[in-house]
């Protein structure tokens, strides 16, 4: 009975072990996932983007506990503004106004695109207006297509889209 009490004494141990070693390694990989402009950073096609967001300041935000879902431009959407457009917007006098832009693609919460499929609807932005989203065939929001979606990040989700979103006010 002795030795059956320390193999399973020694059981015991080794399942508490390899238990914290599995809890250490999902510590560890859920501090390394990154946040919303750090995926973008990363993702290599966001540079405009990330550009803008530096520009107008709001890292910090996007760096936050959010949630939240960005509908993203790609630096191709951004190419397709008027010659001249982002140069201004870019421009310390018209942080206002690019902030307004920026933040008219974030919504509040995590939207993945399960919840959008075959849905019409409107959600707030966090420019405080409304976006119209069309879930009926792909996903559209307002004049924009979303090209891939559910870009998961430690502090929400990005939506890949083809044209820069312009707020209605």
């Amino acid at each position: 009975m002795l030795t059956s009490l320390k193999w399973s004494n020694e059981m015991s141990f080794y399942k508490f072990v390899a238990t914290g070693a599995v809890t250490l390694l999902l510590s560890v990989s859920a501090a390394k996932a990154a946040d919303i402009v750090d995926t973008a950073s990363s993702a290599g096609s966001f540079n405009t983007l990330v550009t803008a967001i530096k520009a107008a300041g709001l890292v910090d935000t996007l760096k936050g506990p959010g949630p939240f879902t960005v509908f993203a431009p790609t630096d191709d959407a951004f190419a397709k503004l008027p010659a001249g457009t982002l140069d201004n917007l870019l421009k310390p006098e018209n942080k206002k106004q690019l902030t307004s832009i920026l933040t008219y693609h974030v919504v509040p919460g995590k939207v993945m695109s399960k919840d959008l499929a075959g849905k019409k609807m409107m959600a707030k932005t966090a420019e405080g207006s409304e976006v119209k989203i069309d879930g009926t065939s792909g996903v559209k929001v307002d004049n924009a297509t979303v090209t891939k979606a559910d870009i998961d990040a430690s502090n929400g989700v990005i939506h890949v889209i083809d044209t820069v979103l312009m707020p209605k006010k």
